[in-house]
């Protein structure tokens, strides 16, 4: 029996070599319409309008940033000498050489264009074929202009640099009606130190520049851009650790980055993900790091969007990338109690723990976490069997349902006193509630 079709295998790629091309850009242009008419994802897959999820997830995105799809790129803040020296002290700037070398020399009379953008979308070159730039020039795909996915939405470079993946955008799958004639494939480009974004490149046609071969082509050239910003950080001084980094996660308040002297209020999300990271010295991978924080397993491109936006708030030289690692000394309050335990000063242990780790989060390796740390307390504090910490132990907030502990305080009290009898009465009914 003859096998069926395989399902797009590559989600990134825009057009199969077997494709109908024109057929394949009916469907999309319907898909399109109906999605700007009626700015909902319902039925957008329904009767011949289908489109890959990169793209429908990309034109929902681009409608809750407001962008207009009869809109425009609009230029930045730079031109002439600005835009020039900001190009020059960019690292893009290092790998134009490498750029020009595999794709623009070959560009000539071909209808392609090469662009270079930064890390914000901000296009710093755009070469090629002369007659493709002056048309382009009409949807303002020039140098100096802002094609973030903020702004223009959904298209190769800015949807590239949203989601940190390869990325082909094929005709009217642009959010923008005024790029529709066109399709693009581009790449982000990683600093090799840190593994953060530092721009991207594109390249931008016809149809054919939404085949599997152009993405290969891509994916190629920032290989060996990577490698030349390698080459040329290689004696470049790495980042010096921040000992001053500390993460506060215990008990109920906002969970908070500390740098030196500044409270940096963090997401129970980015809370968890520093903490995992603090956990992993030797670094988590997509997959792993996924399942670490949802039993259910957020997909790449989510753990990808919150890196990203993490980067700007622990900066981005501080984490690494492939695997997602720590590149700094972090300190944290969860460290401050395992230390106090390892060296037996329970009192300074009790003093740090000021309650669960994360206690909303229910992120599996969170879990974890808490009810390690929650149970070391507890089998310290009954192997000390000292009254006066078990007081404090049963007394707060996280230590007040602890039967064992309750046991381990009476059975260090004189039974002539009335304390005893007042633990005792705290026991006996803990025993009344479970009787029930």
């Amino acid at each position: 029996m003859e096998s069926k079709r395989p399902k797009r295998a590559n989600p990134w790629v825009a057009l199969r070599p077997d494709d109908d091309i024109a057929q394949c850009a009916r469907r999309v242009s319907t898909a399109h319409q109906f999605f700007v008419d009626h700015r909902s994802p319902v039925d957008v897959n329904r009767d011949g309008r289908s489109v890959r999820s990169v793209v429908l997830d990309s034109w929902i995105r681009s409608t809750r940033k407001g962008v207009n799809p009869d809109g425009f790129a609009r230029p930045v803040d730079l031109s002439g000498v600005d835009l020039a020296s900001y190009r020059a002290e960019h690292p893009m700037s290092i790998v134009r050489p490498v750029v020009r070398k595999l794709l623009v020399e070959d560009a000539a009379d071909t209808g392609l264009l090469v662009a270079i953008a930064d890390e914000k979308g901000h296009l710093l070159w755009v070469e090629g074929d002369s007659s493709a730039k002056d048309r382009a020039q009409k949807m303002n795909f020039a140098e100096g202009s802002d094609w973030s996915e903020d702004t223009v939405g959904t298209n190769a470079p800015g949807t590239a640099l949203a989601v940190d993946q390869c990325v082909q955008i094929f005709g009217a799958e642009h959010f923008i009606r005024s790029a529709h004639d066109w399709s693009c494939s581009a790449a982000p480009v990683h600093d090799p130190t840190t593994g953060g974004i530092v721009g991207a490149i594109d390249i931008t046609g016809g149809p054919r520049v939404a085949v599997p071969e152009v993405l290969s082509l891509i994916r190629a050239t920032v290989a060996a851009a990577e490698a030349e910003l390698r080459l040329h950080l290689l004696h470049s001084p790495r980042p010096r650790a921040d000992t001053a980094l500390r993460l506060e996660v215990l008990g109920s308040g906002r969970p908070s980055l500390m740098r030196g002297g500044e409270r940096i209020r963090l997401s129970q999300r980015h809370a968890e993900i520093l903490l995992l990271l603090a956990e992993y010295p030797e670094g988590l991978s997509s997959d792993r790091l996924a399942v670490l924080l949802d039993e259910n397993e957020l997909d790449t491109v989510t753990i990808r969007a919150e890196i990203s936006r993490l980067r700007k708030v622990f900066g981005s030289s501080n984490l690494g990338s492939r695997p997602y690692r720590l590149l700094v000394e972090l300190g944290s309050d969860v460290q401050q109690v395992r230390r106090a335990l390892d060296r037996g000063d329970l009192a300074s242990a009790l003093d740090a723990y000021s309650g669960p780790v994360l206690p909303g989060s229910q992120a599996p390796g969170v879990v974890d976490l808490r009810d390690e740390l929650w149970a070391r307390v507890q089998a310290a504090l009954l192997r000390e069997g000292d009254p006066r910490l078990l007081a404090r132990w049963t007394t707060s907030a996280h230590g007040r349902h602890d039967v064992a502990a309750w046991q381990a305080y009476l059975a260090g009290l004189d039974p002539r006193l009335p304390l005893h009898d007042q633990v005792k009465a705290q026991i006996d009914m803990f025993d009344r509630q479970f009787a029930t």
